[in-house]
This record gives C-alpha cells, sequence and structure tokens, in this order.
C-alpha cells in the first residue's frame, strides 16, 4: 500500500496482503504528543486492518501536537478553544474520507481509537457524524457537547459501538468527567462498554487487551 500525500500528517500499517478494500482503524493522540505515539499499538491489532496514525494540525512549542489550545489563565482556570476544537473535527472527518478514497478503505467499517484530547475529538467525529463511523474506542477522555454537531442528537447512532475507558486516578482529566458519558450514549442508543482501570491517565496492559478483544468482536 502506498502512502499519498494527504491533508493531514500520518503513519500507516497496512492491513496483510490480498486483503480488498481493508476495514481501517484511524488514531488519534493526545494533547503534546504525536503519530507515533499510538502507533505503537499498531503491531498488536488485528492483522485485517489498515492502521492509520494520524498527526493534529496544531504544532506546540518546543515539540509536539494538539487538536486544539487548551489555555491556563488566572481568570478562567483551565480552558479549552472549543472553536479549534470543531475545526479539528472537520478536518478529521474529510482525512477519514481522502484517506478512505486515496487508500481504497473500507467506508462502511470505519473505526476510530484516540487517547485523551484525541478522544475528546473521536467522540465529537463519531456522535456529530454516525453514519461514517462503526466502532470507537475512547480511552482517558471525556464528551465535550458543545464540540458536537448541532443536530447530533437528531442522528440515528443505533450502529456506533462505543469501548469507553478510564484511570481511576487519573490527575489530567477527572474520572467523574469520563463517567458522563455512559448516560448520554445511552440516551442515543449507542452500543456501550465502559470500564475504569485503578491506574491514572494511561493505557495499562489490562486495558489494552480488553479493548483489543472488543475490537476484534466488532471487525
Amino acid at each position: 500500500m502506498s502512502q499519498p500525500s494527504l491533508s493531514l500528517e500520518y503513519l500507516i500499517r497496512p492491513a496483510k496482503e490480498g486483503i480488498l478494500n481493508p476495514k481501517p482503524l484511524f488514531m488519534f493522540h493526545g494533547y503534546g504528543s504525536n503519530e507515533e505515539d499510538l502507533f505503537s499499538f499498531a503491531s498488536e491489532l488485528p492483522e485485517e486492518l489498515a492502521v492509520i496514525s494520524v498527526r493534529a494540525p496544531y504544532k506546540l512549542e518546543p515539540f509536539g501536537y494538539a487538536w486544539y489550545a487548551i489555555n491556563f489563565d488566572a481568570e478562567h482556570g483551565k480552558w479549552s478553544d472549543d472553536k479549534q476544537a470543531i475545526e479539528s473535527r472537520e478536518k478529521i472527518v474529510n482525512f477519514i474520507d481522502e484517506a478512505c478514497e486515496a487508500l481504497k478503505l473500507d467506508t462502511n467499517a470505519v473505526s476510530l481509537l484516540g487517547f485523551s484530547q484525541g478522544t475528546i475529538l473521536s467522540y465529537a467525529v463519531a456522535l456529530s457524524y454516525p453514519e461514517k463511523i462503526k466502532n470507537v474506542i475512547a480511552l482517558s477522555g471525556y464528551i465535550n457537547t458543545a464540540i458536537l454537531a448541532e443536530d447530533y442528537q437528531e442522528k440515528k447512532h443505533e450502529r456506533l459501538n462505543l469501548y469507553a475507558s478510564h484511570g481511576q486516578v487519573d490527575a489530567v482529566i477527572p474520572i467523574e468527567w469520563a463517567q458522563k458519558a455512559p448516560e448520554i450514549l445511552k440516551k442515543l442508543g449507542v452500543n456501550y462498554v465502559f470500564e475504569e482501570f485503578p491506574v491514572g491517565h494511561g493505557v495499562a496492559p489490562q486495558n489494552f487487551y480488553s479493548f483489543k478483544n472488543w475490537l476484534q468482536s466488532k471487525i
């Protein structure tokens, strides 16, 4: 599989040879990281998937990338640039369409895997455009309803499968934020699994095997 130039930078682990129109898994890293981070999982994931790890569009100094700015100030405390996040949501949707066409991937079986800020964007894409996404793995993130499409509640979400997990001692994103997801997903009719692990802001080995088995059952 060749690697055409697309609107966002990415790494790809092709599906095993002989599979026509392979099912894609798109990965979205956290704030301050890059496309190499989650790509370390790629060799452990099902061979029938084309695994594509995407770099966020905004460069941070001195290193790393972000899907949107997170600002810290005395007046507002810590706050997210939701306008930038919505722009990134649309950039991701556009990139998925581009990649599926250029790489001849199965548009009916698109999976997303996000971590932290990448999870927040994965939720935003999947809940805003459920017709485009089949599976979501949402690690250490939460649903920010302010960056969902205005008509998201009117869409049909019954086809969407979602695995969410969070560390019980996460000091970056409080577990209480993540625990609001099941109620939202239930209302929308999303098929979901929500798990907690006794870790901080990261992916424990048991967490990896849990979502890997879940993903295998959905593809």
